[in-house]
């Protein structure tokens, strides 16, 4: 009778890093990333070294400085003897606040521009085509100074608006006045204010939160929250039997009543903007760097959104539309039930890309004048200090923050659209 044993485990050696299969890849790799982190440790030395040098040590208390200029346009407070971190924390605010009125005016743009691209309207498809490829192929910077060019010559000037027979009115109402300073729109305001809450005390960082925005932002969350609750139970009423019972008066009560109470409970009125002097007053003012820059960056993302729309839908099966004609369905539900959920898919991996950027593009914004965050801490600060290095570093900073942030909120959506493969 014979007995069969295992042979004899072979002991471990150090030439095995090199010469077995099993660990000489992870052998390489790890030397290849110590040669990376040498290299990489002997350039930042060396800059620092040459830095010391010439006098110039890498050191960031300048941020504590008074920033000595003005920002044009901003949200929240700020005065030129604020420090040049407050001076950058506004321009980050600003180029926040255009990246997200361009990635939301470009989304909307774009996903119409490449719906009608196919359209079987030869004249329609043909004019969103000339939009495409004109607007994809010239450059964003002649785009934002186009359209600043446009807003300062063909809108009128405040003074436009004087007299008893003025050379221009108002808009919407008498509400709205688009000047070529800028514009001139309603503001939100309650007689009987929650107040405001002070969020980093006298800091740098310091801003002041409003209670009723805050508020309004709650009762419009649970009441959104509500109402797809209750879609949600009519559609499992519909599994169940085949019958969907209507909800959207249900759903349009649920979110507009407990918000117009609110409204009304703090004494909301719209404040106007008037003629006063040489210029306006009240309401909010947008300056026409801003109005330039918003409209530039939405039309140029929105040519190449539109692109993968178009793309998209074009990966649906075309059986997928002729199922949903064969069951009586129109072609605007087909589109909005049926192939963009599909086209989601496609289309959201693609789209992080333009979003992304939209917002590195928006550093284009000092040709304007509107000060964002590379016009600030990579523009005056920078010039005035002479810190560089530190400016760069800061700045590039940023930017991969922000761009790390808008990928992972778009993953996530993507991760939640898509399709769930058996």
């Amino acid at each position: 009778m014979t007995t069969y044993t295992d042979p004899p485990k072979e002991s471990f050696r150090l030439s095995m890093l090199l010469y077995d299969t099993r660990y000489r890849s992870m052998t390489i790799q790890i030397i290849a990333l110590m040669g990376f982190m040498l290299l990489a440790a002997w350039l930042i030395n060396n800059t620092i070294q040459n830095l010391a040098a010439l006098g110039k040590p890498i050191q960031f208390g300048f941020f504590t400085d008074a920033a000595g200029y003005d920002i044009n346009q901003h949200l929240l407070e700020y005065d030129n003897q604020d420090t040049h971190l407050r001076a950058s924390f506004i321009g980050l605010i600003n180029t926040l606040i255009v990246a997200a009125m361009g990635c939301a005016t470009a989304t909307v743009i774009g996903v119409m521009v490449g719906v009608l691209r196919l359209s079987k309207n030869w004249l329609v498809a043909k004019i969103m085509a000339v939009y495409v490829e004109m607007f994809r192929n010239i450059p964003v910077l002649l785009w934002i100074v186009l359209s600043m060019a446009i807003l300062i010559e063909s809108l009128p000037m405040p003074s436009a608006f004087r007299g008893e027979d003025p050379a221009a009115t108002m808009k919407i109402f008498d509400s709205v006045a688009l000047t070529n300073r800028g514009f001139y729109v309603p503001e939100p305001l309650f007689s009987r204010s929650l107040g405001d809450i002070h969020l980093f005390g006298q800091s740098s960082l310091r801003m002041d939160v409003s209670l009723d925005f805050l508020a309004f932002l709650i009762v419009l969350g649970l009441s959104i929250f509500a109402a797809r609750k209750v879609t949600a139970r009519a559609e499992a009423i519909q599994n169940a039997t085949g019958v969907r019972p209507t909800t959207w008066y249900i759903n349009l009560g649920i979110i507009v009543i407990p918000t117009v109470i609110l409204l009304t409970v703090l004494g909301f009125h719209l404040g106007y903007p008037e003629l006063k002097g040489f210029n306006f007053s009240g309401g909010i003012y947008m300056r026409n760097s801003l109005i330039a820059l918003w409209l530039a960056l939405s039309l140029y993302t929105a040519a190449f959104i539109a692109e993968i729309v178009r793309g998209g839908i074009l990966a649906i099966s075309h059986g997928q539309t002729e199922a949903a004609a064969a069951l009586g369905l129109r072609q605007g539900r087909i589109m909005r039930l049926v192939v963009l959920p599909q086209a989601l898919r496609v289309i959201v991996p693609p789209l992080i890309s333009q979003y992304l950027n939209l917002t590195k593009n928006s550093s284009l914004a000092i040709a304007v004048g509107y000060f964002d965050i590379t016009g600030t801490l990579g523009g005056v600060t920078m010039n005035q200090t002479g810190r560089e290095m530190e400016c760069m570093l800061f700045l590039m900073l940023i930017y991969l923050i922000i761009s790390l942030l808008i990928s992972g909120v778009m993953n996530l959506y993507n991760n939640r659209v898509k399709l769930v493969e058996r």
